[in-house]
């Protein structure tokens, strides 16, 4: 038979564009990172990563089960994504893939369900799906400090998919963005530098589905740094589930002596730590932040004033102790943005100890609050407790708590006026207004007559328009 027939054929197979991927992301930061890897994962795999909302042949879902409604949207978007692409693969991962792997792998919709114990294999999978072939997780690559659970959840029968068309990604890199080679633009990256919580609160999910803490090993965590300044990254956001406790299980090192060496020993321009405990934050920590590197935000969960439903809850710290903490932060970093997050209507609580809890909050004077109605999740303690709140006690709760937290940003955001931050500037909208986010985590507006994509400047807070800030670049 002639040669040329089959050269012709390797040829076309050589020239086929590449698959492609949009990755959507519910919940903490801790899943941004996690998406981020996959990001890169798939692109050095071969894949075109494109816009969350763009049309794709691989839809992935990195899912959030903290609370019942975090689950409904996760199927509400699993649907919504299948409709939106005829054809794709959709694949569900993150916290509820590995809670209720089983309840998801059941939707319709869904053609693959891994947990985030499997998340390093998803890249394969994936692969492996498309062209009808089985993979073995125990064969992935592990991330460090990340162990794989198994392959029930690769081991799936194979469903045949119909062509897919190939698409262009849906818009190139702004100029100067960030995100590395075949990823969408990104201003902040988010670096993972731990794993795992063993506080085990008696509401909390997170236990059971990111296992017990292990800390990524410092030199893992400033090569990823560095290669995030490399792909042209201005911020740097330090993700975890406790990254308080950074280090235990390492010799020699923690969270403060983390911080110092990525200061000193990698070009981040600025470095954001996404979340504290109270009993975590010492003055000796808060030294670092005379470092104006370090953004003036700390986000310290308080998820309730009352001291009597915090100690049901199992938390480590009570009111005297978190007013303390945030007395020290404002007294090291006075422009400091101090946000928290509360839950309405846990059990046992009563109307007096709503009433203390919504009084501490507001004398705390939060620059925002995360705000969730208690939610029974499955293997917590907390779903067994008796006295369980009324549903309408938990939305007139709910509803206070919302008034106190836009009083709260409208505050904050008042007493900043007239002061110069540093903003680093992330899109564009109609008219060449700017959007970008200050280090205390302010969003602003400006208007400017250049593009400002991933430039970080001196900013002249102005005025107040609803939530939006609008500023002078200086």
């Amino acid at each position: 038979m002639p040669a040329q027939p089959v050269a012709e054929t390797e040829s076309a197979a050589v020239a086929a564009p590449p698959r492609t991927v949009a990755i959507h992301t519910h919940g903490c930061k801790l899943n941004q990172a996690d998406s981020r890897t996959l990001a890169r994962e798939f692109s050095e795999a071969g894949y075109v990563v494109v816009a969350a909302d763009a049309p794709a042949e691989v839809v992935v879902l990195n899912t959030c089960t903290v609370t019942a409604t975090a689950d409904a949207k996760a199927r509400q978007y699993l649907r919504a994504a299948a409709r939106r692409n005829p054809g794709a693969l959709v694949v569900a991962t993150g916290c509820y893939a590995q809670r209720a792997g089983a309840e998801l792998a059941g939707l319709p919709v869904v053609s693959l369900t891994l947990g985030n114990t499997e998340k390093p294999a998803l890249v394969a999978a994936v692969t492996a799906r498309l062209s009808g072939a089985e993979v073995d997780a125990a064969a992935a690559p592990e991330q460090p400090g990340i162990g794989l659970a198994g392959a029930s959840a690769l081991a799936q029968p194979a469903i045949p998919l119909a062509p897919l068309p190939i698409l262009e990604p849906a818009s190139a890199p702004l100029p100067g963005a960030a995100g590395g080679p075949g990823l969408p633009f990104r201003s902040r990256a988010m670096v993972k530098i731990q794993e795992g919580c063993d506080q085990v609160c008696a509401y909390c999910i997170v236990p059971k589905v990111r296992g017990r803490e292990r800390s990524l090993p410092p030199e893992s965590i400033l090569g990823e740094i560095r290669r995030c300044v490399a792909e042209g990254y201005r911020e740097v956001a330090l993700t975890g589930t406790q990254l308080g406790t950074y280090g235990f299980d390492l010799d020699g090192v923690g969270l403060r002596q983390l911080l110092r060496r990525i200061l000193g020993e990698t070009g981040v321009e600025r470095l954001r730590v996404s979340s504290l405990q109270a009993h975590e934050i010492t003055p000796e920590l808060l030294e670092l932040w005379d470092d104006r590197r370090l953004c003036p935000h700390f986000h310290i969960p308080l998820q309730s004033g009352s001291d009597a439903i915090l100690r049901a809850m199992r938390r480590r710290y009570d009111t005297r102790q978190f007013a303390a903490t945030v007395g020290l932060v404002r007294q090291r970093r006075p422009d400091a943005g101090i946000t928290t997050d509360l839950i309405a209507g846990f059990p046992g609580e009563s109307a007096s100890d709503f009433a203390a809890g919504y009084a501490f909050a507001q004398a705390m004077q939060f620059s925002d609050l995360h705000l969730f109605p208690y939610s029974p999740r499955p293997g917590t303690s907390a779903a067994y407790y008796g006295r369980q709140v009324a549903e309408a006690d938990k939305r007139e709760r709910m509803a206070r708590l919302l008034e106190l937290a836009a009083e709260s940003r409208r505050q904050f955001r008042q007493g900043q006026l007239g002061r110069t931050a540093s903003a680093l500037w992330e899109r564009a909208a109609a008219g060449g207004v700017w959007h970008g986010l200050t280090g205390n985590y302010l969003r602003v507006c400006a208007v400017a007559d250049r593009p400002l994509a991933n430039a970080i400047t001196d900013v002249r807070l102005d005025s107040l328009d609803g939530d939006r800030v609008w500023a002078t670049v200086v």
